[in-house]
């Protein structure tokens, strides 16, 4: 299945399922996604069935797509792609990208399919994107193992990692990042959530991110240094909750780590499409600040030095 959350008509939050060019209602199921998820598989069940029926099918273009999931919990993993820390030690990034980094993203930042990115000038002018497949829980649980792991897995999703690199750079000198990728509209996520019965084998799924249709990443899930088994083992202590989302890495190509990554960073009037065979195309434009909130940026804040 392909599982969405979307705004009917009325501008009511709903949940489905894709069914050819239309959304099967799936909120007499659940309320929201993640309680579709907490519901286990006598939910995920009933989902199915209810789309196997096909009786009430909205058409995709009356409905607006929204984030498919806003989790109680967003793992936000990095360093499982060697690529990227090859790329980032090439032009000589201030730290290395070492396996096993995790931190927890904002999910206030979460935003879906065709919704701004918005460029906040008063915080960053270094805007970069990072294309990842993330994975979403299908049930709670810790302590368990990479043979285990396959049960915890509900669903992949799109996520692109929009990261201000500049604040991310004056962050690591303390040696960890998370305000730079955690600004409003910096974690766009869909357009849906693909079960593992529709997607089959993740190994080998190509991945790419266009800006302006000019292709700026491209590489295979193959790339990846640790099985997602194994990345969801590694970090299950921290314990995770059904309709959990953890991130799974970029891949090289990002603006940042280019010769001339000026040219190569995001502004106003662009637009990014993520895209992950068999899941499909996440598309968001970058928007102006003064165009997404109707008035000027506020004024840069100056920090003080500490008492």
């Amino acid at each position: 299945m392909k599982l969405v959350t979307y705004a009917n008509a009325n501008d009511e939050a709903r949940i489905g399922a894709v069914l050819d060019d239309g959304v099967v209602d799936l909120t007499q199921i659940a309320p929201d996604m993640p309680a579709l998820f907490q519901g286990g598989e006598p939910a995920m069940e009933q989902a199915r069935e209810a789309v196997d029926a096909g009786e009430v099918v909205t058409p995709l273009a009356d409905v607006s797509l929204r984030a498919p999931i806003v989790p109680r919990k967003f793992f936000h993993t990095a360093g499982n792609f060697r690529e990227h820390h090859e790329e980032s030690q090439a032009v000589g990034f201030s730290h290395p990208v070492n396996p096993w980094i995790v931190f927890f993203q904002n999910v206030d930042a979460i935003c879906g399919p065709e919704a701004p990115i918005v460029y906040p000038p008063h915080l960053t002018a270094e805007l970069d994107y990072e294309l990842e497949l993330a994975v979403v829980l299908s049930k709670g649980g810790a302590h368990f193992d990479a043979q285990e792991a396959a049960d915890y897995v509900g669903g992949y999703v799109i996520f692109n990692d929009v990261t201000a690199r500049d604040i991310q750079r004056k962050e690591m000198e303390s040696g960890i990042f998370s305000f730079c990728k955690a600004i409003d509209t910096f974690c766009p996520l869909g357009p849906w959530i693909v079960t593992p019965d529709e997607l089959g084998d993740v190994r080998e799924l190509e991945m790419r991110l266009r800006v302006n249709g000019e292709e700026r990443q491209h590489s295979n899930m193959r790339n990846i240094s640790f099985s997602i088994p194994e990345i969801l083992a590694h970090y299950s202590p921290l314990g995770y909750s059904a309709g959990d989302v953890l991130s799974t890495g970029t891949v090289a190509g990002v603006a940042g780590f280019q010769e001339d990554p000026q040219a190569w960073y995001l502004k106003p009037g662009d637009v990014v499409e993520a895209e992950i065979e068999g899941i499909g195309v996440l598309r968001n434009p970058v928007v102006a600040w003064e165009d997404a909130h109707g008035e000027p940026p506020p004024a840069p804040v100056v920090s003080g030095s500490a008492a």
